[in-house]
């Protein structure tokens, strides 16, 4: 049995140690907006937060996320950079297929969190490792761009 804190409520799970959190958010909890894209940490579309960092839930044990601050795509409304950010990837179309699209901003709000004026450099290093099969890198940088400026002027979305 372990207990997990995901977005902001605890959760008791009977699972094995080993069980991938991504599983555990699927397939016990109804969690469904992370995205199972490869299996082995190297597509993002899983990328939830994890004590405020971004983590591939794919490769992350249950045992490794008990006791830790857990937040997935589904509340991200409920914060201010993930509302504006979430806002500002609508405006600049960067959805096609969407596949990736909850692992994406979730990497971009993690940035975003961080450093709140990233040069495309840091966006680029921030996003590395985020596929997107569809190609839309030059608009997720421009959504990305335009919430760190909306964000620097107050805007709450």
């Amino acid at each position: 049995m372990a207990t997990l804190h995901i977005n902001g409520r605890d959760w008791e799970v009977d699972v094995p140690d080993d069980m991938p959190l991504l599983w555990v958010l699927r397939d016990e909890l109804g969690l469904t907006g992370t995205k199972f894209g490869c299996g082995a940490a190297l597509c993002g579309a899983c990328t939830l937060h994890m004590d405020g960092a971004p983590v591939r839930a794919c490769v992350t044990p249950v045992a490794a996320a008990a006791g830790r601050a857990i937040s997935t795509i589904e509340a991200l409304e409920t914060d201010r950079v993930g509302r504006v950010l979430q806002q500002a990837w609508l405006e600049h179309s960067v959805a096609q297929c969407g596949y990736c699209q909850a692992g994406q901003i979730m990497a971009a709000a993690s940035l975003l969190q961080a450093t709140a004026t990233p040069t495309d450099q840091q966006i680029d290093e921030a996003m590395n490792g985020n596929i997107c099969r569809c190609g839309t890198y030059p608009r997720i940088r421009a959504a990305i761009t335009d919430a760190a400026g909306r964000l620097a002027q107050g805007e709450h979305s």
